[in-house]
């Protein structure tokens, strides 16, 4: 045990495979996870020590929590305390893994014969395991531990299935009242939310391996309640947590399920904890561009900051570059090297020769917006035909001009590819064609 780590220690409250959950002494709503050097596969049946495996979980796992928490996500994370140990909230946990997946791995393939390895999921799907100790859910036996749950909310009832066999051939093996399953208030109420926020999490967490050039392929949460009751993702988020590809191999825990050498497993966890220490949001906002202050920006600005969920901050300038080609051409120049990271929406009352003028003086993305195309159609064609290298791009709706302004910052933004790819898989689904 840490000397420095002595005195800040109460009651052990759990200890798992993995890690240890600690009381903090001074502080009882408050925990200590304390991360072990140990790895195991199959339910504990492979099990080996990894000296210094504590410390690069506890600094990946910080690593993912840092970032959730700064897009907004609530976590159960206050701070990291030393190498292998972070403080938390004191969270009642619910007994529930919930797994989101963008493509087949795993035991899902087990599930679904049918479905080649790597099969892409167009919407993510989101599964829930019942967290289980030596087969046994209280006083009912069970054929396995984990296994997959449905929870029928108009039958009040939980069925529970064997994870590794055909999910089309089964019968479930058990079928609970949710009553001897929900053992805290309002919980039933919960699960919407937890799949909702799975969904976030993971969409955050792929964007930022998309820009490290990786693919997270799946991963599995957990959910608890702090002391005020507040629904927190809890426990870590570390690299025995999901599934990652590069160059379409796993670097992740999947490496030692399949029988790896310990020495690859270990490049691979530090690989990883190094990567994940370059997680991080960029500083980003839209330039709304107007010919003079007669020009009223309101509801694009308002139409950025609702579709972005106010993500993105804007800022207003009005500068006619007909009038004042060289206050534009200083205005623009000081506001992209202000904020690099932008991208400029021009809306022009009375003419729409700003947005190619602007996009001809700039590597930063323009938008424009023909403002009076209804009254004067003709006039689109000043922003359709332009000369060459003056790749203005020219969108009629406002609403969608600000909205292809956050797709494109939202190319390097995890919180704001989430928020844009949310709400496009609220309205897609998943279609599977079976063998």
């Amino acid at each position: 045990m840490h000397t420095d780590l002595t005195p800040l220690l109460g009651r052990t409250l759990a200890e798992g495979k993995t890690k240890c959950i600690i009381e903090k002494k001074d502080d009882p709503s408050r925990v200590i996870l304390l991360a072990k050097d140990d790895i195991t596969a199959g339910d504990g049946a492979k099990h080996d020590v990894i000296p210094d495996k504590g410390r690069i979980a506890t600094q990946t796992a910080c690593n993912v929590f840092r970032l959730l928490k700064d897009s907004q996500i609530p976590v159960a994370f206050d701070a990291q305390g030393g190498p292998d140990w972070f403080i938390a909230p004191n969270c009642q946990m619910l007994p529930y893994e919930v797994v989101t997946r963008r493509e087949a791995h795993g035991s899902f393939l087990k599930r679904a014969p049918h479905l080649a390895k790597g099969h892409l999921f167009s919407k993510l799907v989101v599964e829930f395991f019942l967290k289980t100790q030596d087969r046994r859910w209280h006083e009912h036996d069970l054929t396995c531990d984990d296994p997959y749950m449905i929870w029928n909310e108009a039958e009040a009832t939980i069925s529970l299935f064997h994870p590794a066999l055909p999910f089309a051939t089964q019968q479930p093996f058990l079928v609970l009242a949710d009553s001897e399953v929900f053992s805290q208030p309002g919980e039933s109420a919960l699960f919407g939310e937890m799949s909702r926020r799975a969904r976030q999490t993971f969409l955050v967490l792929e964007k930022a391996w998309q820009l490290e050039g990786r693919k997270l392929v799946d991963m599995k949460v957990e959910f608890g309640r702090d002391p005020a009751g507040q629904l927190l993702l809890a426990d870590v988020i570390d690299n025995d947590s999901w599934r990652v590809l590069e160059d379409g191999a796993y670097i992740d825990k999947q490496i030692y399920r399949d029988g790896g050498e310990l020495s690859d497993v270990v490049r691979s966890y530090q690989h990883v904890e190094s990567i994940t220490a370059r997680f991080r949001l960029p500083r980003q906002r839209v330039i709304l561009w107007a010919g003079s202050p007669t020009d009223d920006l309101g509801p694009l600005a308002e139409a950025v900051a609702r579709l972005s969920e106010g993500l993105v901050p804007t800022i207003q300038i009005a500068c006619s570059v007909h009038k004042e080609p060289v206050r534009g051409m200083l205005e623009l120049a000081r506001l992209t090297q202000e904020q690099p990271d932008c991208v400029i929406i021009a809306c022009i009352g009375m003419s729409n020769g700003a947005g190619p003028t602007l996009s001809a003086a700039t590597s930063v993305p323009v938008i424009t917006i023909p403002a009076h195309y209804a009254s004067f159609p003709d006039d689109v064609w000043s922003s359709l035909r332009t000369p060459s290298k003056v790749p203005v791009m020219t969108v009629l709706n406002p609403t969608n001009a600000a909205l292809a302004a956050l797709g494109i910052l939202a190319l390097h933004n995890p919180q704001l590819h989430a928020c844009l790819r949310y709400s496009i898989e609220e309205r897609g689904t998943n279609v599977v064609v079976l063998e």
